[in-house]
């Protein structure tokens, strides 16, 4: 598992190879100063403060100088393209998580996963790419440090230099004690961070529900629990990082304790000059930060391994299931089929929809009606192929839409829903929105008057380029509905799904839209999802679901007089209260809802 991250890492810096070697010859170039300083340690002792080389006076700092400059400049280039190069990395990982993102099918949408998802976005693809160019860093830098000053060592006294040998490897066997624990902690990590953009995003989007059912003291408590989840992980990850240094250090004082006494053995018996013990000296007290750096590498290395799992975790998502062999063939009449459907979620111990049939001709209009739970939507949402039937199929035009490219598919169908979409941008950007052409301005402000949207947009002093904010949170219910049908108006699509496209409006905005929506089905296939009975009186042919079956069909008129299921939802609808003659142009739902003024 970890080799397979770890070639997945860097077979991504492999595009960039020309710039890392380049980068690694810098990095190599400042790691080759280090221990030069140490060398000149025993000429300037031995002969430069005996007076022996006078020349030593003006040399030896200048050589210091030169090394530094030589040093700065390298880890200065190095620096500099490793990061080109992790940016660039960044770049191609988070283009592939959106692409794979906007690929993954509607379920995955359904986990309720966001956070960890903006996570791997935010937090993980960063955490790999900046880490992927240190660890490149840390390792070819240090460890050529770490050998360089090993052979200055080993050429002052290999004596000395075998204690050192020896109680390395020590210092490493304690850092590898920690590593296992580290990685542990940083998935726990991962995982907690993605529970905090999850609960502050919560926050954000329901500040109104929190304000008025007075949830500050849940949120708060909800809050304060990933808190201090995340503290404890984070002291966890420091203790560890924080006991593996002094842990190691107590290795390396062993070790000069133990060299420092050889030396003066030596010392004692001529075989060692005061330059030389300095030079050692000097290039041991080098070697131990290199160590240190080499050995805190090991615990950023879990962190890289456990964020690049989060990341390719999402790019190995399996995208929508796309067998389609052919397009579906143009022009489209919107014949739409409904075959012998049966559908039943995973884990579902009964099916939400059992052996549906119906036909809509083209141009029709039927709408689906019935209690909440009956399977309206899931059916509707087997037109674009969001769910899938587990039996049976849909047809458009005779074609079986599973037989059909996706993209070909669903340019031919429209979308207008209670839950409207928009993005942050323009009126025009919103309603123009799509990669089926470029919608001209001619086409925006014919789609605006025909969604009854002109007066709206010329009073806005920007018009067309007034900006909508998220979500459109600038606008009421009302003028968002009617954007979301200029825009299915630009797109021009044979087949539509209303989806309940009224059903959150108080009865004057429900009136505009409904206006706008007869506009837009004029000639369309249109299937409608309906709460409001009031909405769907006009359809050519009215099917009453009920526990996953339909169970009753017709018109409107012809429902009412069977005096089934239909006209009992009707008759609790319209039903007044005795004396109440305040509701007579009120619009009752099937449930309660939200209205807007």
């Amino acid at each position: 598992m970890e080799f397979s991250l770890w070639r997945r890492i860097y077979l991504r810096v492999g595009p960039y190879w020309k710039v890392v070697v380049l980068a690694t010859l810098m990095v190599s170039l400042a790691a080759a100063t280090q221990p030069t300083l140490a060398i000149i340690m025993k000429p300037l002792l031995d002969e430069g403060f005996s007076g022996a080389k006078p020349q030593y006076v003006w040399m030896i700092p200048l050589a210091v100088i030169g090394l530094t400059l030589v040093r700065g400049f390298s880890n200065f280039a190095s620096d500099y393209l490793l990061s080109w190069v992790a940016n660039n990395m960044l770049l191609g990982i988070r283009k592939d998580m959106f692409s794979r993102l906007l690929e993954l099918p509607d379920e995955a949408f359904k986990r309720g996963d966001t956070g960890r998802l903006l996570n791997r976005f935010t937090v993980d693809a960063g955490v790999v790419t900046s880490m992927a160019t240190e660890v490149i860093t840390v390792i070819v830098k240090e460890v050529l440090i770490v050998v360089a000053l090993l052979g200055v060592l080993l050429y002052m006294s290999w004596q000395l230099t075998l204690i050192v040998i020896v109680m390395l490897p020590v210092s490493t066997f304690i850092a590898r004690l920690f590593i296992k624990r580290l990685r542990r902690i940083n998935r726990d990590t991962i995982t907690m961070n993605a529970e905090l953009t999850r609960v502050v995003r919560e926050g954000i989007d329901g500040q109104r529900v929190i304000k008025l059912f007075d949830g500050k003291a849940r949120e708060s408590e909800r809050f304060d629990y990933v808190n201090a989840r995340l503290r404890r992980f984070a002291m966890r990850a420091a203790s560890a990082d924080a006991a593996m240094t002094p842990l190691t250090q107590v290795a390396i004082a062993i070790a000069v304790a133990s060299v420092i006494a050889v030396a003066l053995y030596q010392a004692n018996a001529d075989t060692l000059t005061v330059g030389g013990f300095a030079a050692f000296m000097a290039a041991l007290a080098q070697i131990f930060d290199p160590v240190k750096r080499l050995t805190n590498v090991a615990s950023k290395m879990q962190r890289m391994l456990v964020s690049a799992e989060s990341v390719f975790t999402l790019i190995d998502e399996v995208g929508e299931t796309d067998q389609g062999k052919h397009a579906l063939p143009s022009p489209v009449r919107g014949k739409v089929e409904f075959r012998d459907i049966r559908h039943r979620f995973p884990g579902a111990a009964a099916d939400t929809l059992a052996d549906v049939s119906f036909t809509i001709e083209p141009g029709q209009t039927v709408a689906l009606v019935g209690r909440s739970g009956s399977g309206k939507t899931t059916l509707a949402n087997m037109l674009p192929r969001f769910v899938t039937p587990t039996e049976g199929g849909v047809y458009v035009d005779g074609n079986l839409i599973t037989d059909c490219t996706l993209s070909s598919l669903r340019a031919q169908l429209s979308l207008v829903s209670q839950d409207v979409v928009m993005f942050e941008g323009t009126i025009a950007d919103n309603v123009g929105y799509g990669a089926l052409h470029e919608a001209s301005e001619q086409e925006i402000n014919a789609a605006i008057d025909a969604a009854h949207l002109r007066e709206f947009v010329d009073s806005h002093p920007h018009g067309l380029q007034a900006k909508v904010g998220e979500n459109a949170n600038v606008l009421s219910g009302g003028q968002r509905q009617r954007l979301a049908i200029a825009r299915a108006l630009i797109k021009n699509a044979p087949i539509l799904i209303l989806d309940e496209a009224t059903s959150a409006l108080d009865s004057e905005s429900e009136s505009q839209v409904q206006a706008s929506l007869d506009r837009l089905m004029a000639g369309r296939t249109t299937l409608v999802i309906a709460h409001r009975l009031s909405t769907v009186q006009k359809a050519d042919k009215i099917l009453v679901l009920d526990a996953g079956r339909i169970i009753e069909q017709g018109s409107h008129d012809e429902l009412l007089a069977k005096g089934g299921l239909y006209a009992a939802l009707y008759q609790m609808q319209f039903q007044q209260m005795p004396g109440d003659t305040a509701n007579e142009s009120a619009q009752p739902t099937l449930r309660p809802e939200n209205e807007e003024e």
